[in-house]
């Protein structure tokens, strides 16, 4: 399988039958997907029948022929939208989310829906009512979440970039997971209209590649305003391949204290270590800076989260659509019938966790605090950047993929996994996860995190150190 420039280039001038590479993603899907060791990564997907009658046209926009994945939790016309939850099941969606919309229109093939945590509710894709994703690089370890379906795709090489979801990593921790690039956009520069809202001021549409080539030109095709998004935001959307050659010299790299402590695994460590001594000989000042408040951030993250959670599912309740239980005598028993069959253990648990911080008597006590945290961990990262930082470089997540079922009865040890992500959902900044190596064989990510609307700069530091690393040490 090529990037995705190299397949449209092939099918635009000719060198390709338009449909073939998506005839291709579809076979090898098939192959990898199912039975007891499969990868579990899709939960629908065109058939090989289906795949060998499309119509695609090599003369269609950036993307002619170039088959990509998406998260099912986002609305597509032609495959279910599930959201990895029974209280969905079989869900048709009458129309599509803009980035899938905006994806077809420059000719790519969404040739499936991948697997997800329950409503992108976790850091392990454990949580899907339809079985676990299994990691391609080791099919015994999970390959996070919430995104693990096509973090999984990408990896192993089923498609060369896929749309997914993060509300507090779940892009990026995948990203690192299977070894793959995952970019986590400023709030407000992708579109949500038709992403099915877990926590409504943290989600965002991310993008997943081979290469940070691919995932810079998936986000140039999606991004830019929607007026259908009252989040997002009206301003130029730029070319983001633009400094792709500009290299390292002269980025002044922040390397924050409060990420490199004893929750780091050594492997971890060092090849994060390697991979900023890789920028500073290539010209970057690495310079170390202090966000002292991200000792709150996953507190307040998870507050948040939850109590926006617990309101936006509530119109999950069996009157609408998706699942009803029609057992209970009043309309309050179909309620609870409902959402006992249709929600899985993740999902109840965060909504009883949100319903209680924001009931009366302890919204301020939670939901406020939180709030008030938030606002100071973003500051700390406008302090750091307006003191002359161009860019932060941290780990994605303190360890390697974990196995399966390892954490999976003990919620506090999952969370953890997104202790080093959610800081830039918090403060709605961009952020980037790029492979840097490996530690007993697992992949490591490195994670690059920049100012507001200034992914070029991020894809700037991305393109260099995986420039960097192709010759340098990444490996144990």
């Amino acid at each position: 399988m090529s990037d995705i420039a190299s397949i449209a280039e092939a099918v635009r001038h000719g060198e390709v039958d338009p449909a073939e590479p998506a005839i291709a993603a579809v076979a090898r899907l098939h192959e990898q997907n199912g039975g007891p060791q499969g990868l579990n990564a899709f939960l629908a997907a065109l058939s090989n029948v289906e795949a060998s009658a499309l119509e695609v046209s090599r003369d269609r926009g950036r993307l002619p022929g170039v088959p990509i994945a998406v998260k099912d939790n986002m609305a597509t016309v032609g495959f279910p939208t599930t959201c990895g939850s029974k209280i969905l099941e079989g869900y048709q969606s009458p129309y599509e989310a803009t980035v899938v919309r905006r994806l077809r229109e420059e000719g790519a093939v969404i040739v499936g829906k991948t697997n997800l945590d329950e409503f992108a509710m976790g850091s392990s894709t454990e949580n899907s009512a339809y079985g676990p994703v299994r990691n391609p690089r080791d099919p015994s370890r999970v390959p996070g979440g919430s995104s693990g379906g096509s973090a999984a795709a990408v990896a192993a090489g089923i498609v060369p970039a896929a749309l997914g979801s993060d509300t507090g990593g779940s892009v990026r921790q995948p990203a690192s997971f299977c070894g793959v690039v995952g970019i986590k956009p400023t709030y407000g520069r992708v579109s949500r209209y038709g992403l099915v809202a877990f926590a409504s001021s943290l989600d965002q549409v991310g993008m997943f590649g081979s290469t940070v080539a691919d995932a810079a030109e998936l986000l140039q095709v999606v991004a830019g305003h929607d007026p259908r998004d009252s989040t997002s935001v009206d301003r130029p959307v730029p070319d983001f391949s633009d400094e792709r050659d500009t290299g390292a010299e002269g980025l002044v790299v922040g390397v924050p204290t409060e990420y490199f402590g004893d929750a780091l695994e050594a492997g971890v460590q060092a090849r994060c270590q390697t991979a900023l001594d890789t920028l500073e000989a290539n010209g970057a000042e690495i310079r170390e800076v202090s966000l002292p408040n991200t000792r709150y951030a996953l507190a307040a993250y998870y507050v948040i989260a939850t109590a926006e959670a617990s309101s936006n599912l509530s119109r999950f309740d069996g009157v609408r659509y998706g699942l009803r239980d029609s057992a209970g005598e009043d309309l309050s028993g179909m309620y609870e019938g409902t959402r006992t069959a249709g929600f899985g253990p993740e999902v109840k648990r965060r909504i009883l966790l949100g319903t209680f911080a924001l009931t009366a008597g302890y919204h301020d006590q939670y939901y406020g605090r939180a709030q008030r945290a938030r606002s100071l961990v973003s500051a700390d990262f406008e302090t750091v950047f307006g003191g002359g930082v161009d860019i932060l470089f941290t780990p994605t997540s303190p360890t390697v993929a974990f196995p399966l079922g390892e954490r999976v009865q003990d919620p506090l040890q999952m969370y953890l996994a997104d202790v080093f992500t959610v800081t830039a959902n918090l403060a709605g900044l961009p952020a980037i996860s790029v492979p840097v190596g490996t530690s007993d064989g697992l992949p490591v990510g490195g994670q690059l995190i920049a100012p507001k609307w200034r992914e070029a700069t991020l894809f700037r530091a991305a393109f260099a150190l995986e420039s960097a690393l192709e010759n340098g040490d990444r490996d144990e």
